[in-house]
Order: C-alpha cells, then structure tokens, then sequence
C-alpha cells in the first residue's frame, strides 16, 4: 500500500537537474528508509486552504492531506500557536488552564462514557499507549487488526500494521482479518463475515494459549480500500472482541475530527461503544499531537500503577493548536460542509463513472472518498496500473490525491475540510480530463 504512489529510481533520469540534485543531498543525509510520493515528486514551499504552492510559484489542489484539516496555514491556529509560543512553551507536570480547556473541549464531542484524555506526539504513540493499558486492563497480549491496517510506526505498532509491508514482521500474537468489502458483498454478507472472520481470529488466539487484547480497526478502513458503509458494519465484531474479554480501539487518526460528514467521529456512525480512541494527524493542524480519549474504569488502575508521562504530549502550545482546531470545524461549521460537499463530490464521480467504466465504485463518508479502478466492470478486477497513471495524471494537472487498498486501485480522495464546490469541480474535471486519456 504504501508504495501505491511512490517515487522510484526509474522516474529519476526525467527529472531536471535541480530536482535531481536536491532528491541526491536528501538521499545522502536521511537515508533510503525515507519515500516521495508521484513519479515527478513535489518542492512545495508554501500552503494556504486548500493549495499547496510548488518553488515555481505553481498552484496545487490539495485534495488528499488531512494532516491540514482545517486548511493549510490556517490563521487563526497559526495565531494561537504563536502566542502560547511566546508565552509558555512546557510539559505537562506543572498546572495550566489551557491543556485542561482543551481537554474539556475536546472530550465533550465525544459521548459521555468516553470522558478522560491522555495526550502524546503522534498516532503512533497513541496506539502504543492503547495497547499498554489494554494489555494491562485484560492480561491479554492478542491484537486483532485488518490486512492492510496502518496503525503507527513504534516496535509495539508496527508489529500490527500490515500495510507496512512484508520486510516489517507481524507479532505472533498479531491476527489480521480481511477488511469488509461493500463493493464485493451485500451489506448483510459484509457485517456477518466481519463478525465472523473476528471470531476466528479470537479463536486462533486462544487456540494458542493467546488472550485477546484488542480490536483495533480504522473506523473508515483507510488504508485497506476505504469502507464507509453501511452504517452500522462493526457491531458484530466489536460485540465479539468484548465477548471475550478484550477491548475496542477505534482509530480515529485519519476519519475523526468531523472528517466523515456524519458524525464528528467514525465509531459514531456504526453505533458502537469504544473502550478506547485514538487520534492524532488533523488534531493540531500541522502541530504534532496525537492522544487517546477513554472510559475512565479502563485507565482506573493502570494510572496509579503505572504513571505514563510524554515530555512534549500535551504541552501548552499543542493545546493552543488543538483548541483553535475545534474551534475552527465549530465556527466555521466545516463538519457540516465535510458532509454537504463530500456527498456533491461523491455524486459528481458517479456521474464520471456512467461514462468511464474504469471507475467501479465509489464509496466513502463526508470528505473521505474511495474510487475502485477497475479493467473489467463486470468481473470487478483491479487496475493498479491505471490508477497509478490516474494518481500521476492528476500530479501533472496540478491535483493531489493518493491511492489505497489491497490491490493499489482505490483512489483516496481526503481533503482539508474547508474543500468547497467549486474545488470539487475541479478536481471532477481534472479526474475527467485524465480519464480520457490514461
């Protein structure tokens, strides 16, 4: 998955020599771990909304980084974080009203048996963070996760995402689980066989003398092909997982904050109740925090028995950030516009796809969108090589999205939440224009 849109070696000889020679000074000091996305790779120096700015001065519709949520540069967080920097920049183990407000204000989106927050750097910390205290609630070690999950990049994290790749080992106390499939099952089939392939999972952990942790699953299923629907799809699972003892982490890192339209988070809109959930990327806008909001009878006895401290989680400026960020999607009602232009954009691409039979499917929530690309409608066979030349295409139109899913042929369509109308049109009439020539 990962490598979906990456840039190779072989794309390097049609560079221009500037390119050339930045990619060789950042190879030589970061190393080969480090990838670019798109076969020409970007030298983006400035952002602002939804545009990202190149060093020639061209212009970007950035409908893929959610990192920016509340758009690029947004003022009024570039504001509060300058002046908390200004003014007290320092850890959580001293008294201060701002991290408190903020996580007051932030747990209140959440329903009221998820009323406690614990703040880190990043999502993978977040999931680390989960796992420990899951592990330390249930006396279980069993993960169960979805094929192509992406969970995070510590020892503990990496041991459960899939999408990583096969060079990056899988616990063996790791199970993964196909993810659902809307485009492939009906509905009923999709939630039964979600439900049942957990249970199997929980079974062959036991079987191995394993006691089941947690279910950790993206509530959009983000990296194994987007799946928003139907509504309601995970409680079978996450029935099970409680059943037997473990407990549920819905990963909100890519479709919370207001992102799905719907509902502020994901979970909400299958009707579930998490023990835990983990959040990070859009929380400060671009400022690395990242957190998990929780049940207080989970975190009960793991707090006093085993302190959990993060030097730069939750220090005064990311709660600056995080508070100007849901001030943002509040005043400027952006889950509202998440839901009014994700749903025209969704209905322009199946529009597209009445005239384009390479396009599947689309599926998604709000201002979350998958497009399958497919070479064979009928059969429903995947075209990674397509959609890597649609991803491309699109580059070289100046429109930025990315691709996902087990067979590389999902469109991932996720833009800053301020994404309007006009935008959508013009990322409809770019996919259009490339289409027809792909």
């Amino acid at each position: 998955m990962s490598m979906v849109n990456a840039f190779s070696r072989e794309d390097f000889e049609r560079l221009g020599e500037a390119d050339k020679a930045l990619i060789a000074r950042r190879e030589k000091v970061l190393g080969p771990a480090y990838r670019l996305f798109y076969e020409e790779p970007l030298h983006l120096v400035r952002g602002e909304g939804v545009f990202l700015y190149d060093a020639t001065g061209e212009k970007y519709l950035d409908a893929y980084n959610n990192v920016a949520s509340v758009g690029h540069c947004h003022p009024r967080v570039v504001e509060a974080i300058t002046a908390q920097t200004a003014a007290l920049n320092t850890h959580t183990r001293y008294l201060h009203e701002g991290i408190v407000d903020y996580a007051e204000t932030l747990t209140a989106t959440f329903p009221d048996a998820l009323s406690q927050a614990m703040f880190t750097c990043t999502g993978s910390e977040a999931n680390d963070l989960a796992v420990r205290i899951a592990r330390f609630v249930t006396g279980g070690t069993g993960i169960i996760a979805t094929e192509l999950a992406y969970h995070g990049l510590t020892g503990a994290v990496a041991e459960f995402s899939p999408s990583l790749g096969e060079s990056v080992t899988l616990g063996p106390h790791v199970r993964t689980v196909p993810a659902p499939d809307s485009y492939r099952h009906s509905p009923e089939e999709m939630m039964e066989k979600f439900g049942r392939d957990v249970e199997a999972a929980i079974a062959d952990l036991k079987r191995h003398g394993i006691r089941p942790a947690i279910l950790i699953t993206d509530t959009i299923f983000s990296s194994d092909g987007i799946f928003a629907g139907p509504k309601g799809f995970l409680k079978p699972a996450v029935d099970a997982i409680h059943a037997a003892g473990g407990l549920f982490v819905a990963d909100e890192v890519q479709p919370g904050f207001g992102r799905t339209g719907e509902a502020m988070w994901g979970f909400e809109r299958h009707g579930v109740a998490p023990d835990m959930v983990t959040i990070g990327k859009p929380m400060g806008n671009g400022y690395p925090m990242a957190g998990i909001v929780l049940r207080p009878e989970v975190i009960a006895e793991f707090g006093p028995r085993a302190r959990y401290f993060n030097t730069f989680g939750g220090n005064p400026v990311a709660a600056a950030a995080g508070k100007a960020v849901l001030d943002t999607i509040r005043i400027e009602g952006l889950q509202q516009n998440a839901l009014e232009v994700g749903t025209y954009l969704m209905e322009g691409l199946r529009t597209l796809a009445r005239s384009h039979p390479a396009i599947g499917d689309v599926r998604g929530s709000g201002l979350f969108v998958g497009v399958e690309i497919v070479s064979d409608p009928a059969a429903k066979q995947a075209d990674a090589a397509l959609t890597t030349r649609i991803v491309n295409g699109l580059r070289r139109r100046r429109v930025l999205i990315s691709a996902s899913g087990p067979r590389a042929n999902v469109l991932k369509i996720r833009p800053p939440l301020v994404f309007s109308r006009e935008n959508a049109d013009m990322l409809l009439e770019a996919l259009e224009d490339v289409l027809k020539t792909a």
